[in-house]
């Protein structure tokens, strides 16, 4: 498959869990939410240089190239894997980056008043990551084997639960500290017993 089919076959897929596309790298900050998202979650590539509605717009200066590299090894936090393809078609020049799944999340982008937030990415959106995320990511970076009792806190904690809920309803109900119930919903994540959705702009939590 030649530079010009390969190019119009992914922009046909859309945007998507693992695709997003960038009509121009104005903003290298902006770009790192993407990168973030991207290496906290499954991992996917930015068409850099193609409008929301599939067209080519290209990639016009070195400064948006180098805005790129930023965006991975400057705004990211740690530094984000990343790889950068080049192809010309159309008289256009387009950037596929490709961001593979971290495995030292969080990768944190960096905001233009220096605060790092962590990325989720999810179908085609790039989401701020949950307290419950970074603790679950924390968590699941520990020596493999780890084992979890379920103690009377943990059935406090369940039985808050009887429906989908989110974390402030589980805090308030669950009657527990905060961060205790952020911990435990992590640990509950990890070993299959709580699953997680974001519906309407939150997080909610259920029982498997």
């Amino acid at each position: 498959m030649d530079d010009k089919r390969y190019i119009h076959s992914l922009i046909r897929e859309g945007e998507h869990q693992q695709q997003d596309f960038k009509y121009r790298v104005s903003d290298a900050c902006k770009l790192a939410k993407s990168v973030s998202a991207f290496a906290n979650t499954d991992g996917g590539r930015l068409l850099i240089g193609v409008r929301d509605d599939g067209n080519l717009s290209g990639v016009r200066s070195e400064e948006e190239i180098f805005m790129m590299h930023q965006a991975a090894y400057r705004y990211c936090k740690p530094e984000a894997s990343i790889k950068f393809d080049t192809y010309h078609i159309e008289g256009r020049t387009i950037v596929i980056a490709t961001v593979p799944p971290s495995t030292r999340k969080p990768i944190c982008a960096i905001d233009s008043e220096g605060k790092a937030r962590a990325y989720i990415r999810i179908n085609d959106e790039n989401i701020v990551a949950s307290p419950v995320h970074l603790i679950l990511w924390r968590e699941s970076q520990k020596t493999k084997g780890a084992i979890m009792t379920y103690d009377g806190t943990i059935r406090q904690l369940l039985d808050a639960m009887p429906t989908k809920q989110t974390l402030n309803q589980i805090v308030r109900q669950s009657r527990l500290p905060r961060h205790k119930v952020i911990t435990l919903l992590a640990r509950l994540i990890r070993f299959g017993t709580v699953s997680w959705q974001y519906t309407n702009q939150q997080f909610l939590f259920s029982i498997i």
